[in-house]
């Protein structure tokens, strides 16, 4: 993890069970000089086990997953992480569970169809603000 531990390196877990999703969005993040992912989760529950082992910096979760569903993951991250940026990200509009997920402890609910850039930012303002 050399490079990934550079000071002002931000640390990203990424979670979601779709794997060519999850193939996609690690090398968007791996661009930019600022982020390093440094661990990948299929499933809530292994969200949480790879942040209690991994201790990233931020957390990026879709909302819809097996084993452990985003909202509850979002509330053990923000109860065991305070600190840690938790953005969820969903192809779901329904308002109803961005509330539900902001409510459990996000830092930002994202649309994927619409979420790179502002994903990027979000994290960069997240790191600035620690």
């Amino acid at each position: 993890m050399g490079e990934a531990q550079a000071a002002g390196t931000i640390r990203v877990l990424l979670a979601d069970d779709d794997e060519p999703f999850l193939g996609a969005l690690s090398p968007l993040i791996e661009r930019q000089p600022e982020l390093a992912v440094v661990g990948r989760a299929l499933d809530g529950l292994a969200a949480i086990e790879l942040a209690d082992e991994l201790s990233p910096d931020a957390v990026v979760i879709d909302l819809h997953m097996p084993r452990l569903d985003g909202v509850s993951a979002v509330a053990r991250l923000r109860r065991d992480h305070p600190s840690m940026c938790v953005i969820a990200l969903t192809g779901d509009q329904q308002a109803a569970l961005h509330e539900a997920v902001t409510e459990a402890g996000a830092d930002a609910v994202l649309l994927k169809d619409e979420f790179v850039d502002v994903l990027v930012d979000r994290l960069a303002a997240a790191k600035a603000g620690s």
